[in-house]
């Protein structure tokens, strides 16, 4: 496949408002392309260069991709920061530039899908003082040789963020459609795989190739989330139900196969180096192969202390053996995903539970299953004594879902309601503040695409502006007077008092007293809210205010 064909195939994507047109759009691509071009034309269409379960990254930020596009287009720098102030679309502006180049330079080189994919994971690759060096001579080659069009895609698709609405969903879709097989197949294989793309080869193969898809150790797959909910709700429709402590900790995913164990964070990142301690313990705790998922937490005099320490230890890159004796991690095991090479995600969670039980002699959460509400309640009273957050709920009969947030496991906590936004632009601030970002432009995700809901400018003392600051000063790729936005990448935990219908932002609603809680950089874009939740949560306030008046 052309990459010329690719870019004609987003921009029609990107002209498509309906979902279903899209899927056939996309469907249609899919028969026709090879086993190889596969997996990377539906990475691609989705924004990706990696299988998800791959916390490799390109490593090309925007400063990098300007200094790429002023030296190909022949133009200052400030040319290229003018031009994507005007666009606000980083895609946009090298289209635009590069139409200028052509029109003094007839010379390009046709691109190749497969040839663009593999310069790309040459980029990410590269480590050491010359690997930005390297990085930028690749990026010049590849948008030296792009026409216009090709150019708007490959540009976001550097920046790991395509912007054309294209959902998992809708991929998934597209995948069932273009090979005849049941979609529910193509998202279970999904959540065992990690990796659309690898999806997609395996139903060109057929339903069978599906079918036989396992979970393999070293490949994590995403967590199972909870949404928020209530004790009696619970009880009214489930009767028994399971209770366990709700940490105030990072969740992990640990891979043991032989003598060989890996620890991963809630986006997938290798944090093995990290967290030898954590390691350790684990290890000594079980013979067996297993996937386990937990979270640990710190703690110090007995109490576990906050999330921001525990945070610390993951992104620890040095001195980790100094860490070790200042701060103790404590895993808190609570499902098992796999075990000596049996999958286990779709048995009930009790059975799972008693596989954990089996497997895993040490550092298991502790649970009570109940159908009284009083003892469930006497349960979420010890977890707040304890210092913890407050407890989970499980469905006993239900099976581990990778990446999906449903009613299966409810999050009971006294505090303000939170919602993990992506931080898409800001304002500057004024004062003594006037250095830093003051206030923060927050959205949720809707089918691929990022929908503004709420501006946050409480909460925030000035160390930490400085360190949102120092993360997303060189994600800025639009300025306008006193307002900037940016590549999406951080993610905020907003607290609120009330979800509002609202018409100034696109979404249809709005956060009444919105509180900047704490950095989530342990989550990534694919983690934040839905449209689809904020909808559900607004009819849940509804109800309950209804409820209320009565």
């Amino acid at each position: 496949m052309l990459f010329m064909d690719f870019a004609k195939t987003c921009e029609r994507l990107e002209d498509t408002a309906g979902r279903l047109d899209m899927i056939g759009i996309i469907s249609q691509e899919l028969t026709g392309l090879s086993e190889e071009e596969l997996p990377v034309f539906v990475r691609f269409v989705m924004g990706r260069i990696f299988p998800d379960w791959n916390s490799r990254k390109l490593g090309i930020g925007p400063n990098i991709l300007y200094d790429a596009v002023r030296s190909v287009a022949g133009v200052r720098k400030t040319a290229v920061v003018d031009r994507l102030n005007k666009t606000g679309d980083i895609g946009r502006t090298v289209e635009e530039l590069l139409l200028v180049k052509t029109q003094t330079s007839l010379s390009y080189t046709e691109l190749d899908l497969l040839d663009v994919y593999y310069k790309l994971v040459s980029i990410s690759s590269r480590e050491g003082e010359a690997s930005q060096r390297e990085k930028m001579r690749t990026a010049m080659q590849l948008l030296g040789d792009a026409r216009p069009l090709e150019g708007r895609y490959l540009a976001r698709i550097m920046l790991e963020e395509l912007r054309i609405g294209v959902g998992e969903g809708s991929v998934r879709e597209a995948i069932a459609k273009a090979f005849n097989v049941d979609s529910a197949l193509v998202e279970h294989a999904m959540q065992a795989l990690n990796d659309m793309g690898e999806v997609a080869r395996l139903a060109k193969i057929g339903p069978d190739a599906l079918k036989d898809v396992r979970i393999t150790p070293f490949h994590p797959v995403r967590m199972m989330l909870a949404q928020q909910g209530a004790i009696a709700d619970m009880i009214e429709e489930h009767g028994q139900i399971a209770a366990e402590f709700k940490y105030d900790g990072s969740r992990f995913q640990f891979h043991k196969k032989g003598n060989w164990a890996r620890l991963y964070s809630r986006r997938l990142e290798d944090v093995t180096a990290a967290l030898p301690d954590v390691i350790s313990q684990l290890l000594s705790a079980t013979e067996q192969d297993v996937i386990l998922d937990g979270e640990v937490i710190a703690i110090k005099d007995g109490k576990p202390m906050p999330f921001q320490s525990v945070l610390r230890r993951f992104r620890r890159r040095h001195d980790v053996a100094e860490a070790q004796e200042a701060i103790e991690m404590v895993p808190n095991v609570f499902d098992i995903l796999y075990l000596d090479g049996e999958t286990l995600i779709d048995l009930p969670f009790s059975v799972r539970r008693k596989r954990l039980e089996g497997a895993v002699t040490r550092y298991i959460a502790p649970q009570i299953v109940s159908g009284e509400q009083a003892e469930i309640e006497k349960t979420y009273d010890a977890a707040l004594a304890a210092g913890h957050e407050g407890i989970m709920i499980k469905v006993p009969s239900s099976p581990y879902t990778p990446g999906q947030r449903g009613k299966n496991w409810i999050k009971i906590k006294p505090e303000v309601d939170t919602l993990d936004l992506a931080v898409i632009g800001a304002e500057w601030g004024e004062g003594k503040r006037a250095h830093v970002f003051g206030s923060f432009l927050v959205a949720c995700q809707d089918q691929g695409r990022l929908v503004p809901i709420s501006r946050v400018a409480t909460g925030f003392s000035d160390e930490q502006l400085a360190e949102v600051f120092e993360m997303l000063k060189e994600s800025v790729i639009k300025t306008e007077g006193k307002e900037v936005t940016f590549e999406p990448s951080l993610v905020f935990e907003v607290g609120y008092a009330e979800l509002q219908a609202s018409q100034n932002y696109k979404g249809g609603f709005t956060l009444r007293f919105p509180r900047f809680i704490r950095i989530r950089d342990d989550k990534d874009l694919a983690d934040i809210e839905t449209i689809e939740g904020i909808r559900a949560r607004y009819q849940r306030q509804a109800n309950s205010a209804q409820a209320y008046q009565k």
